[in-house]
């Protein structure tokens, strides 16, 4: 099986004489090469994901065993998309309509529409949007070193836990890792700032920038505007390297909405497979700032690999869990006893830390310390 996700890529297989069958054909237009396809009969087993094509090769295509998924003209995303979402592309309309207009909005609105609940198509779509993207973050960050930042989506522009938050995202960044978060507001918007920002002066000009609309809350479009405002002189003075961060948030949470400050984000309609998947990536380790309930589901589930995967089958070493405040985790969310209790006499044990110093934090993931 062989996934083909750009024109070029299947210019090339057709040039080559490349057999067909069983190849996957990944949101194209093969308009332009509807002749070329028409003189194939090598199709069984071809799937056409999505994309556009003429009538006449879709009906050539099924009659020698190919299958073609098709779209749903309705949908307000492509479920077959082949790369991640750019900021732009989830806040378009945003400054003529406002954000109830954009994509994001119309996507989480698509994803709770009672009528459509029980609709086996559109289960499909958003299933299939969703492997879409793991494939798409799996082409993105390849072998490279992640490190997953999780915090609560409530923290404000206007506190200084955010500025210390952007602070360990650029200073991750920094040192050759790749910042993954949830890509919302709050810590998660903080850790991708500082991984983006090329400068220390340029984050802490944005991160004072930004305290001017604290929160998202009631003003999504306000707190949208000023994000993209931010981002773009970060963006026209980065340097050649590409991957800085990624943002894998969820329109299961649709009161929050995406930080505008990652290079790609990866946003699921499933949240357990978005939450699975941020975990599974951050193969660098795990560095948990302070929060609540969706926190500590997420220090659990990192948790529970460590404790199992004693010996992962990879081979890779055990990455790291840094909790970051140890009165928070300590005495008002509870958790480092209890990770302490099961760590005890196990591997694990090695590799879960509790810290107060976000530089005793970037030490332990960036050395493995």
């Amino acid at each position: 099986m062989h996934e083909i996700e750009t024109l070029d890529a299947l210019d090339a297989a057709l040039d080559a004489g490349t057999p067909l069958r069983r190849m996957r054909l990944q949101d194209l237009d093969l308009t332009d090469r509807a002749d070329r396809l028409l003189a194939r009969t090598d199709l069984e087993g071809l799937v056409v994901l999505g994309g556009r094509l003429p009538d006449r090769l879709g009906e050539h295509l099924r009659r020698h065993g190919a299958l073609v998924f098709p779209t749903d003209p309705h949908a307000p995303v492509d479920p077959y998309r082949a790369t991640l979402y750019s900021p732009e592309e989830l806040y378009a309309g945003l400054a003529a309509s406002g954000y109830a207009a954009t994509p994001d909005a119309l996507a989480h609105a698509w994803s709770r529409d009672a009528t459509l609940g029980h609709d086996v198509f559109v289960t499909l779509l958003r299933a299939v949007h969703d492997d879409s993207m793991s494939d798409a973050l799996t082409d993105l960050l390849d072998d490279l070193p992640v490190v997953g930042v999780m915090g609560g989506h409530a923290l404000r522009r206007d506190e200084e836990a955010y500025a210390r938050a952007a602070a360990l995202g650029h200073a991750l960044a920094r040192s050759g890792l790749v910042v993954a978060t949830g890509g919302g507001p709050g810590a998660m918007e903080a850790a991708n700032l500082g991984a983006l920002a090329e400068h220390p002066d340029d984050l802490a000009a944005a991160v004072e920038r930004l305290r001017a609309v604290p929160s998202f809350r009631p003003d999504v479009d306000a707190w949208a505007r000023l994000a993209l405002e931010v981002r773009e002189p970060l963006v026209a003075g980065r340097t050649a390297r590409a991957v800085r961060s990624v943002g894998i948030p969820t329109w299961f949470y649709g009161h929050e909405p995406p930080n505008v400050f990652c290079d790609g984000i990866a946003k699921y309609f499933s949240n357990a497979i978005r939450e699975d998947g941020l975990l599974a990536r951050s193969r660098a380790g795990v560095v948990v700032l302070e929060g609540a309930a969706g926190t500590v589901q997420e220090v659990f589930q990192a948790a529970t690999r460590l404790y199992y995967d004693s010996e992962p089958a990879d081979g890779r070493p055990l990455p790291r869990l840094v909790l970051v405040g140890a009165r928070h985790w300590s005495e008002t969310v509870p958790v480092w006893p209890a990770l302490t209790a099961l760590a005890a006499g196990r591997p694990m044990a090695q590799h879960v830390h509790l810290v107060d110093d976000l530089a005793d934090a970037v030490a332990v993931l960036a050395t493995g310390a």
